[in-house]
């Protein structure tokens, strides 16, 4: 796998400016938030991967294994966007692009939803523009909406969700290409999720004596607690090992920084 610095090494050979060789990550959207700032679109839940034109990598910086055909359907221009099946289809879209040897009846079924123009001049909003010229047969450019109050992005959110979608995204149509974790880019679920490190394991009691228990976490900002529920029983006998990262999904913070109510979600897109 690449390193980090070895891939913005790569990538900075592309002549990409430099704020557009690492994506731009999200946060979560405030209560009350106004949306008219923004282009708000739909938050698929597919694999982050980025195109610069000749290479289509995931976040990690190792190569996406996609068939010869798929990627010669890609644009020469640098691409930011997920690839994706269908709404409740993550799992079966892990298998397909996790494989060292790609199947081309899987990848048939596979989109690149694009949502950024690395290379792309302007703010989001003229950027998001240009997308929609390179839609094709493999290339699905994200849809973005304009929502004119709270209530429209409350209703919109809800009707995502009835159709089986995760929640939104919400980009300021002002942001210039930017990277790193920003409120540029926000997002607005049901019920917040947030990734952390495995730090340990504690055993199983009763019914799950012999499996895992609980795994103990680490928030990116030094924070620890213990998550014990949303695991299969085959997640509790093959449990995520320690030095892994796990999302997870939580209602509310306690004034001691901990998530209330959280489960697991599935291990982090480490791809």
């Amino acid at each position: 796998m690449l390193t980090r610095r070895a891939l913005l090494a790569l990538l900075g050979s592309t002549g990409l400016p430099a704020a557009a060789l690492e994506p731009l990550l999200v946060r979560h959207a405030p209560a009350g938030l106004d949306p008219t700032p923004y282009l708000v679109s739909e938050k698929l839940d597919g694999v982050r991967a980025l195109w610069d034109g000749q290479a289509l990598r995931f976040r990690s910086g190792r190569a996406v294994a996609a068939p010869a055909w798929f990627l010669a359907a890609l644009p020469a221009v640098p691409l930011d966007g997920e690839l994706w099946l269908s709404r409740r289809s993550f799992d079966a879209l892990s298998a397909t692009v996790r494989r060292a040897e790609p199947v081309d009846a899987e990848w048939r079924r596979v989109r690149y939803c694009v949502f950024e123009l690395p290379s792309g001049e302007g703010p989001f909003e003229q950027r998001a523009a240009k997308l929609q010229a390179l839609a094709g047969p493999v290339v699905m450019p994200v849809e973005q909406w304009r929502l004119p109050s709270h209530a429209a992005l409350r209703d919109k959110l809800k009707a995502v969700v009835a159709a089986g979608g995760e929640g939104l995204m919400l980009h300021r149509a002002d942001a210039p290409i930017a990277s790193g974790r920003s409120d540029l880019l926000l997002k607005l679920k049901p019920l917040a999720d947030a990734e952390a490190l495995v730090i340990g394991h504690e055993p199983g009691k009763g019914r799950l004596a012999g499996q895992m228990g609980a795994l103990h976490l680490q928030t990116p900002d030094g924070v620890r607690f213990k998550l014990g529920t949303g695991f299969s029983d085959a997640q509790r006998r093959d449990s995520p090992p320690v030095g892994a990262t796990v999302t997870y999904r939580y209602r509310d913070i306690t004034p001691g920084g901990k998530p209330r109510f959280a489960s697991f979600v599935r291990v982090a897109d480490e791809f």
